[in-house]
Order: C-alpha cells, then structure tokens, then sequence
C-alpha cells in the first residue's frame, strides 16, 4: 500500500500557474524509491460530476498522457528519487478549479487507458485548485 499526498493547490487568476505535488511513502519490493514500482495519475473532480483522469506517467517516466481538455497546458514529471510526481499547470481556466487527486497504479504503466479511476489502487485525499478572477 501506497500512502499520497497532494500539495500545491490553492487560487489562481485564469492565466495563471500552478505546480501539484504528489508525495508517496510505503514500500517498493525492488527499489528504495516507492516510485520506481508505481506509475502516477492525476484526477480531478468537481461536484455531481465522475472522476476525469488527467494525465498519467510510467515507472520510467518515458510514456505520458494527457486529457484533451489539458494536453499543451499542464506537464506531469516525476523525481523519483524524490518520491514525488508534479503537475505543472499553466494558462488556467475557470474550468479547471476542481479537488485534484494522484493515484498509484501496479500493472497498466500508464497505458492508453490510464483515465478509468477503477485502474488506481491507492488514492491521496486532494487538494483544491480554485481558478478565478
């Protein structure tokens, strides 16, 4: 089991930036660095609405995704040695504010269907992103 915790969020004019972090702690069985046994996701969620997956990043960090909805404006990145995985989000938009989540996956390695919440195995508890003027 993988324990997440997103930082980073807070309010932004549109336009404007912010970095998400994701900080993972538990037990990789071949590694030191949790991070090298899970690829990483991101997920946002607004009230009444699903969970939409954002965008994803392999084990090696050499295959990404992102949504549509997102695709030139945010870039995820990871450190492993770090145990953390960012998402940097520029030219934010009012549709944008959202609770955003990081999630683990063991087995797809961020495949091309990285965005079915189902996938994820451990979940952080979010943090808000509010973008207003």
């Amino acid at each position: 089991q993988v324990q997440l915790v997103e930082s980073g969020g807070g309010s932004a004019q549109p336009g404007g930036s912010l970095r998400l972090s994701c900080a993972a702690s538990g037990f990789c069985r071949t590694s030191e660095f949790i991070l090298d046994c899970y690829s990483i996701a991101w997920f946002r969620q607004t009230p009444g609405k699903e969970r939409e997956g954002l965008s994803c990043i392999s084990i090696s960090g050499d295959k990404t995704h992102y949504a549509d909805s997102v695709k030139g404006r945010f870039t995820i990145s990871r450190d492993n040695a770090k145990n953390t995985v960012y998402l940097q989000m520029n030219n934010l938009k009012p549709e944008d504010t959202a609770v955003y989540y990081c999630a683990t996956d063991r087995y797809i390695d961020c495949a091309s269907n990285y965005y079915y919440p189902s996938l994820y195995d451990d979940w952080g508890q979010g943090t808000q992103v509010t973008v207003s003027s």
